[in-house]
């Protein structure tokens, strides 16, 4: 039988995901090579062979997805399987259109063919965005726990931007991990949180091995996703996390309304910060889509420890990258503590960005006054803090959800912006924690 020639498209995640439940070990595909986006400089390796199976004793290239259609040619491709999220309708149907155009089929994989089955209870915090505050509604859920003598360990959606053969499986229960595994802003910034709270995370590339290793020390598995993808795992309890910022984007972008439809509760947060209209288009398009959710509504109020910093200061504001570049938001907790507390001015960053940040400005133009947290590696570590010694300021407010300066030597002051969840009434999480726990 002549093998199927598979192209996956990807952001060094849920491809890798994918491939590994869908295609290791199956005769049926050869996956010829993964593309690529999104993530800088994650071209141009290989998917490993001793993650790759049998099948692929060299391994399996990763290419940029700028050559896709000239990959689908070359090697008669018959089917592309797109395998990343956080995207528009509108942008997955662009690039279907292409795909079909240039001879092969485009596929989507659903969640019964890529979750896995834990032995043990899981709850799973999804969102319809990134940057929803899918975070800091898993830090809540994992606190509750506790409080009930049940033990969670976190899973977090895969960011493997590193070698991959060595991040198989990876634990992280203090910084020191997080320094022996190389971690990136970006994983800092989700395993950071966690580890204060003395939360057990894990994350890498292989899901099901990953899986097992938790199962050994834990009551119940939380699922804390990356962007707004499904979950790896098949969920006992779904929270859904919307955000009114960014009202109606929870009916048109991939695969976010379908974690909104799989949703046993809607957690609408930021209803503190947003404007009552669009919570109420929020409310609407959640309780028509998914009219047998619970549905929440919280806030996500800001803690600042200097905010003597601010007032009167011109500030240089620094967001969470993911949030501004592919999340695209504008603002976040950095600039709302900035008009809070009254600073005089927030620094346009553009003109002092160097090397690799000023990339992400060229590819997300519309990011606002402000600079994201890129830092996927060593050298887009030191251009962000090249970027931010450059820049003529009074102070420098941090708002990602880690602290910076443990990695970057900054030349004048900063403050640290913090927020956490607050359910606002009733129902709340409290009382879905304890509906779950007496029923398991």
């Amino acid at each position: 039988m002549q093998r199927k020639r598979v192209l996956i498209m990807g952001a060094a995640g849920r491809d890798f995901h994918n491939f590994n439940m869908v295609f290791r070990d199956n005769r049926e595909y050869e996956v010829i090579a993964f593309t690529a986006t999104q993530i800088p400089n994650i071209d141009d390796r290989k998917y490993p062979a001793k993650l790759a199976g049998k099948l692929y004793p060299r391994g399996i290239p990763i290419l940029s997805e700028a050559d896709l259609v000239r990959l689908i040619k070359k090697f008669k491709i018959d089917e592309v399987v797109f395998s990343y999220s956080d995207v528009s309708y509108q942008y997955v149907m662009q690039r279907g259109a292409l795909v079909m155009a240039s001879g092969a089929d485009f596929k989507l994989l659903g969640r019964e063919h890529t979750t896995l089955k834990s032995k043990l209870p899981v709850i799973a915090i999804c969102a319809v965005r990134t940057g929803s505050g899918k975070s800091q509604t898993t830090r809540k859920v994992c606190r509750l726990l506790k409080e009930r003598g049940v033990n969670p360990v976190v899973i977090r959606h895969p960011m493997p931007y590193g070698d991959l053969t060595k991040q198989i499986s990876q634990r992280f229960a203090t910084f020191a991990d997080m320094d022996k595994h190389h971690c990136t802003i970006e994983e800092r910034e989700e395993y950071e949180p966690h580890i204060r709270q003395k939360t057990v995370v894990y994350a890498g590339v292989d899901y099901e091995i990953i899986l097992k290793e938790a199962e050994k020390e834990a009551d119940v598995i939380v699922w804390d996703g990356g962007n707004n993808d499904l979950s790896f795992y098949q969920p006992d309890l779904q929270i859904t996390v919307a955000d009114p910022h960014r009202p109606g984007n929870e009916l048109c972008y991939f695969p976010g309304e379908t974690n909104l439809l799989l949703a046993d509760v809607v957690l609408i947060n930021k209803v503190d910060s947003a404007d009552y209209q669009d919570i109420e288009q929020v409310r609407f398009n959640v309780r028509g889509t998914n009219p047998k959710a619970i549905l929440i509504e919280a806030a996500s109020p800001i803690f600042v420890d200097h905010p003597e910093r601010i007032r009167g200061k011109k500030v240089l504001v620094v967001e969470d990258g993911p949030t501004l570049t592919h999340g695209g938001m504008t603002y976040g907790a950095g600039v709302i503590a900035a008009e809070k507390f009254g600073a005089k001015e927030i620094v346009e960053p553009r003109p002092w960005v160097k090397g690799q940040i000023r990339k992400a400005f060229e590819e997300y133009p519309e990011i606002g006054a402000l600079l994201p947290a890129m830092g996927y590696d060593n050298k887009q570590i030191k251009d962000l803090q090249k970027t931010i010694n450059a820049i003529p300021c009074d102070s420098v407010i941090i708002a990602t959800p880690i602290d910076l300066t443990r990695l970057l030597k900054i030349n004048k002051p900063s403050v640290r912006v913090r927020y956490e969840l607050e359910e606002i009434g009733k129902p709340d999480l409290e009382e879905v924690i304890n509906r779950f726990l007496k029923k398991r």
